[in-house]
C-alpha cells in the first residue's frame, strides 16, 4: 500500500531523466529515447540484430526456435542495462510504466498485443518471488496490456541457478523441466495466440523451455516479447 502512494506521488511530481539528468523530464527524456532506443533490424525468430535485407539469422535457419515470432524493444546495452537492474533487483517497479512505453513504441508491437488472445508474463520460482518482492515480467505485463494478462497459467515448478552465472549449455539443461501448466486452466492457451513476456533474451533458453511447455499445452501461436535484448 505505501509503494503504491509513494509511485502514485512520484509520478505527480516533476523528475530528472535517468540517463542525461535533463530537468523536468519524464524518467527517461525525450531525446535520450531517440538517441538509445532507435530500432534495429532483428531476425523475427530471435530478435537478434541481422543486417538489414536479411529474412532470418542463420542459427534459427539451422535451429528453427519453438517461437513463432520474437520481438526486442531495445538492445541491452547502455543506458538500458544499468535501468533494468535498477528495475529488477533494486526495488524499483514503477519503471514498468517507462518500459511499457517503450515496447509498445517498438516495430510490430502493438500489432501483436493486438492479435494476442492471452499476455502471459514468465513466472518466478517462489524462491526468486520472495528474494526480490515482485516479478519484473508482470509489472511489465500489468503496465502493457492488462486486460489480456493471465499469471497463473504459466507456472514454474522448478527454481533454477541465476542465468546470468551460467553458461548457454548450462542454462539450457537447468531450464528443460522448470515449467508446467495448470492443468485446470488449459483453455487458456489451448487453441490461443499467447504472447510470452520478459524483460531480457540472452541466450533464449528459458523462454524456449516455457514456449515448449505451451506448444505442449496446445497454444496455436506463441510471440515472445522481450524489453530488451543482449547482443
Amino acid at each position: 500500500m505505501f509503494r503504491r502512494l509513494i509511485e502514485g506521488l512520484s509520478r505527480r511530481l516533476p523528475s530528472q531523466c535517468a540517463v542525461c539528468h535533463a530537468w523536468p523530464a519524464q524518467p527517461v527524456c525525450e531525446a535520450c529515447v531517440a538517441r538509445f532506443a532507435q530500432p534495429v533490424s532483428r531476425c523475427p525468430t530471435c530478435a537478434i540484430p541481422v543486417p538489414a535485407g536479411v529474412q532470418q539469422c542463420g542459427d534459427c535457419l539451422i535451429h528453427p526456435p519453438p517461437l513463432d515470432a520474437c520481438l526486442a524493444a531495445l538492445p541491452y546495452a547502455y543506458p538500458w542495462s544499468g535501468l533494468l537492474v535498477d528495475f529488477k533487483f533494486a526495488q524499483h517497479p514503477g519503471w514498468a510504466r517507462q518500459f511499457a512505453l517503450l515496447m509498445r513504441s517498438a516495430p510490430w508491437v502493438e500489432p501483436a498485443l493486438e492479435a494476442a488472445d492471452v499476455l502471459l508474463p514468465m513466472p518466478l520460482s517462489l524462491e526468486r518471488l520472495r528474494e526480490r518482492g515482485y516479478n519484473q515480467a508482470q509489472e511489465l505485463a500489468r503496465a502493457l496490456e492488462p486486460a489480456k494478462l493471465v499469471s497463473d497459467v504459466l507456472l514454474r515448478i522448478a527454481h533454477t541457478p541465476a542465468q546470468s552465472t551460467l553458461t548457454r549449455s548450462e542454462r539450457l539443461r537447468s531450464v528443460q523441466h522448470a515449467f508446467a501448466l495448470d492443468p485446470l486452466r488449459l483453455a487458456c492457451v489451448r487453441g490461443k495466440r499467447v504472447v510470452l513476456l520478459d524483460d531480457v533474451m540472452t541466450t533464449g533458453a528459458t523462454l524456449h523451455a516455457a514456449a515448449r511447455t505451451l506448444r505442449q499445452g496446445g497454444a496455436a501461436h506463441i510471440t515472445a516479447l522481450v524489453l530488451a535484448r543482449t547482443p
